[in-house]
């Protein structure tokens, strides 16, 4: 198993894992799976201020992982939204607890103090994988989507990437 920084080379087998949980799943609210091209944009996106790693095992993507944005406003700017996809059935083989543990520790090292998530309920591997890693639920949002011919609501949790401090921090890099 080895987990490496994404490029826009990977965008393919991000498209190919992403795609089967976009079209017969709630996990996500995209309702088209994006294009590779579309892939290597979010990948070059999210290098540059974020992260965007991927999981590889015999020499092929079998995951990712990735942190963006989580508001834009200026006061925002220390917290991110993180997400992992594995490849369907590679769930509870270690790859995303791994992914999620270099995504944040890459996270922390460019100035990031807070980690985001969102789960769709219900999703219990993945509320467990969360709570797993330390974060917290802060919150749900009822009925706040629509997929699959049904609302849908969103768990929100959250852990902390650094040390907590009531000085400024230095700006994210």
């Amino acid at each position: 198993m080895l987990i490496r920084d994404a490029d826009e080379r990977d965008a393919e087998a991000c498209a190919e894992i992403y795609a089967p949980y976009v079209r017969d799943t709630t996990i996500t609210f995209e309702t088209e799976p994006p294009t590779s091209a579309e892939m290597a944009e979010r990948i070059r996106r999210a290098a540059k201020t974020h992260a965007w790693l991927v999981l590889e095992i015999e020499g092929r993507v079998a995951g990712y992982a990735y942190g963006g944005p989580f508001k834009e406003r200026a006061a925002y700017r220390w917290s991110c939204e993180v997400s992992v996809y594995l490849e369907l059935g590679r769930r509870r083989t270690g790859g995303g607890r791994a992914l999620y543990e270099a995504l944040f520790t890459r996270l922390a090292e460019r100035g990031f103090q807070t980690a985001v998530a969102g789960m769709t309920l219900p999703n219990e591997p993945s509320e467990r994988l969360h709570r797993a890693l330390g974060f917290e639920p802060v919150g749900t949002y009822r009925r706040i989507g629509w997929k699959h011919g049904a609302w849908r609501d969103v768990a929100w949790a959250q852990r902390s990437l650094a040390p907590d401090s009531a000085e400024s921090p230095e700006e994210p890099r």
